[in-house]
């Protein structure tokens, strides 16, 4: 089935299904420092994110960070000092349970990769030898206590409340994203374009689950479930 399926070609990462970079500010990352007091200088909207960003500088470096709810310029925002504040940035260990955090770290220095999108957040659940945390997804995970993450909840909240109105601006706005705006069901293709495509009338005329050792032309549709084992 040597097919070129739109998953085939976006997993090749070639220019098309990639996110321009002209769309995005610059490296949004929880800085490495420690014990230091910035200043919120501007807030700037980025296109390749859904939250706006704001840029502190500390001392005579600046930075990109993601801009918590309510966060304005001119406030400080402190790294690393006992805090609980909206922007700050503390090590979980050092958080009370129940705040509200995003921009979690996975790893200690990785400058955070959990609660990221727009009016998202995650909630420090307990502390032991690891922090235990509720992502927005609301699962569990826990975290090693030395791992960062930004006090608040992520800004834009309301980025999903507006429509879009038109084609062309969802087009726009899942460009930034390196996504397509809109989907074509695979029976509504043709046969040359789609293993579920063809027919005098829209069905899929064989079974849609697929084995997990298909090839890539072939799978598309539902995994086959594992069978079972007997006790």
């Amino acid at each position: 089935m040597g097919k070129r399926l739109r998953t085939q070609r976006r997993g090749k990462g070639s220019r098309t299904y990639s996110s321009p970079s002209h769309r995005h500010r610059g490296t949004v990352l929880l800085p490495k420092m420690d014990d230091l007091d910035g200043v919120v200088v501007d807030l700037v909207h980025s296109p390749g994110h859904t939250a706006p960003l704001a840029k502190v500088r500390f001392g005579e470096k600046e930075v990109l960070m993601l801009a918590s709810d309510g966060l304005q310029v001119g406030e400080t925002v402190s790294i690393g000092k006992i805090s609980v504040e909206r922007g700050h940035v503390l090590p979980l260990g050092r958080i009370p349970e129940s705040t509200l955090v995003f921009n979690v770290e996975s790893k200690p220095g990785d400058g955070g990769k959990f609660a990221r999108s727009a009016g998202t957040a995650a909630m420090v659940v307990s502390h032991g030898a690891r922090t235990v945390i509720r992502l927005p997804s609301g699962k569990y995970r826990s975290f090693d206590s030395k791992c960062r993450a930004t006090v608040g909840v992520v800004a834009g909240s309301g980025r999903g409340e507006k429509p879009f109105a038109k084609a062309g601006k969802k087009v726009n706005a899942y460009r930034s994203r390196a996504k397509a705006p809109f989907r074509t069901s695979g029976v509504a293709m043709n046969p040359v374009s789609h293993p579920h495509g063809g027919g005098s009338h829209q069905h899929v005329g064989k079974p849609s689950t697929v084995s997990a050792n298909a090839p890539p032309g072939r799978k598309v549709g539902r995994l086959s479930p594992k069978k079972k084992k007997k006790r």
